[in-house]
This record gives structure tokens, sequence and C-alpha cells, in this order.
């Protein structure tokens, strides 16, 4: 008989970043499924859900009721780096661990949380080392104004310095605004050699098409010449871009090739949580609050790719360009280990990075 274990689901089903919700949320729930139809396998998974809603106040109470009120010790969930953080205090005061599956900006290793997407060693550097010679080293940076966009363009400022670049510009939009006219103005007027574009949601929805506009009017802002880069827009978001999304060059572990069983890396990076999270809970017995660490020294934590130290998983660097509506793989660099705090050399240029509080 399968043993019976609590999981919490913890995902936004509406606000500004619904589609990674969406797509990570549907990504956990058919692993769930899938772990619980196999009759191999010896445990089956209940799915104890919340809707934060996109308010990212509600993250912090809605973990510690699933911590507290249910018998799950581990969370599946959250997308922007607020929600994570947000939710890190009280897995700390209950022991509880966040299976964490979307991009984030690194310089973090909680005891109580798993990375299962990419960080910077993994999607920036990679991105960066590979525009460089390809398209310049004279950029322009956006974010949402919050810490993926403030670390992301951090880190990206001292990359292109040290690459001996320069940057022409840095803006934020607060997450849900669309008012990117100034941004477009701005990049008008310092013809960049790229952007690298760390808004969400529909801020990232309304600069890709203002841009698009304006590369139909002058030829420098054609994609072909002066592209945007992303580390963090997946397939879940091209329908809402459209058009515009042509050109755009992204880095991530996976992109769907019409053949694979994910839509998204999102939807792939959860469900692969799912299913390590299975590996891991079989190894022990039947007591299923073990620290993540302690399941992470078992033989199977060891072959799940997730280093027992920092709890990031190793990921395929890949680098693809969006034609015809969907993504193609320009650029492969093999399957690379997390370096949260970018320990080890990546880009080919030497550089000089930072630990900042």
């Amino acid at each position: 008989m399968k043993r019976s274990v609590s999981v919490g689901i913890l995902y936004s089903r509406s606000g500004s970043y619904a589609r990674i919700s969406d797509a990570c949320r549907r990504g956990a729930l058919n692993a769930i499924a899938q772990i619980n139809a196999d009759p191999a396998r010896a445990i089956s998974f209940v799915a104890v859900e919340r809707d934060p809603a996109g308010n990212v106040d509600l993250y912090g109470p809605l973990c510690d009721e699933i911590l507290r009120d249910t018998p799950a010790r581990h969370i599946i969930g959250c997308v922007t780096s607020w929600s994570r953080k947000e939710v890190i205090p009280t897995l700390e005061k209950s022991g509880g661990t966040l299976w964490y599956t979307v991009p984030y900006e690194g310089f973090e290793a909680s005891d109580h949380v798993v990375y299962l997407h990419a960080c910077p060693n993994q999607h920036l550097l990679p991105l960066l080392d590979w525009t460089f010679p390809t398209y310049g080293r004279r950029g322009y940076l956006t974010g949402s104004n919050y810490i993926w966009g403030w670390e992301m363009n951090r880190l990206a400022r001292e990359i292109i310095h040290t690459a001996g670049g320069e940057v022409l510009g840095e803006r934020y939009l607060p997450i849900g605004s669309v008012d990117v006219d100034r941004m477009i103005e701005e990049v008008r007027a310092t013809k960049p050699d790229f952007i690298l574009n760390s808004l969400i949601g529909p801020s990232s929805y309304a600069f890709l098409k203002a841009y698009a506009a304006l590369g139909e009017n002058d030829p420098h802002f054609h994609p072909a010449r002066c592209p945007i880069l992303s580390c963090n827009l997946t397939e879940c978001e091209l329908s809402d871009i459209g058009t515009a999304a042509e050109g755009l060059i992204a880095a991530g572990p996976y992109f769907h090739d019409g053949t694979q069983a994910f839509a998204s890396s999102h939807e792939a990076a959860a469900n692969r949580a799912v299913h390590a999270l299975a590996d891991l809970l079989e190894t022990t017995s039947q007591d299923t609050n073990q620290p993540i660490a302690a399941l992470l020294q078992t033989a199977a934590g060891q072959q799940s790719g997730i280093d027992a130290k920092t709890h990031h998983s190793a990921q395929p660097v890949l680098i693809a360009k969006v034609q015809n509506g969907v993504f193609k793989v320009v650029h492969a660099g093999g399957v690379v280990a997390g370096d949260p705090y970018l320990t080890q050399p990546v880009l080919t240029a030497p550089r000089r990075l930072r630990v900042v509080s």
C-alpha cells in the first residue's frame, strides 16, 4: 500500500505573473498525477493548494497555514524573488522546505529552499558572454522594481564594465506598470547594441510591443542588429506578446521544440521538483519530516543533480531566439552546476564580482 504524503502548492492563479504561475502549477500537478498513477511508486501525493492571488503579503501567511494546519512539510511554489524571500522566515520557523522552480538572481543558498531552475552562472553570464562578440558591449538595462530587476542589472553592470563595455541607461517600472514610453525614448536616443529585459509580466509585454514598433521605424532597432535579451521569458508568455517577440534572445535550461513533454522550462522545473521530492522521500523511513539537507545526503539526492550544500541544481545552458513564434536554440553550453555565489570562472573576460548587502 502506498504511503500518502501531503505536499503544498503555493502559486498565484491571478496577478501580474499568472502565466508563469499557471505553467509551474500545471507542471507540479501533472507530476503528482503521474506519481500517484505509477504502481511502482511507494508513495502518493496529496496536493494542499493555496492561492496568494498575486498579493505578496499573502505568501508568508499561506505558507504558515500549510505548515501549521496540514501534514505538508514540502511546498512547491512562489514565482517572484520577493515572494520567495517572504516565505523563508516561515520555513525556518516551521522546518519546511520550498521547492523553487523559476529562474532567480543568485546570491542565496537557504537551508530551506531547493532551487530547481537557473541562477546567473546558468543564464545571465553565458548569455552576455555569447552576446558581446555577436552584437557588442553597449547595453541598456530594464527591470521591474524589485529584487530580480535590481540584482540582475547590478550583475549585468559589473559584467559589461569588466568586459570593457558601457551601460547606456537603466530604468525600472513598478510590477504591473505598462508605462514604457520613457524607456523606449531613452533606448531610441542612446542606440545600444542590446537591451537586457528584466521586466516581468505585462510590463515586459508592453515594452516588447513598443520596441517592435520602434524597430519598424528605425533599422537600428531591428532584432538582428539590436536584440532584446531575457533570462526569464519562456514559451508560456509568447501568446501575450505575439509577433513583437520575434528576434528576442533568451537563456534558460529548456526550450520546447515541438516534441518534448513540457511547454516551457517553468512547467518542466516544477514537474522535476515533484519527481525529485518523490525520489528522495522513497529513500527514507516513514518519517517525511527530515530536513532537506538530510534527504539530499542520500544516494538519491546525489543522483538528482541537486547540490547537497547549496541546494542548487545542475542545468543545461541553452540560448534560444524566437523565430516564427517559437524558440529555436542557437547555442548549447552543456550542463552546468549551479554556482549561486559565482565562485567559478564562466566568462572569457576576467570579472571582479562582489556580494553586496
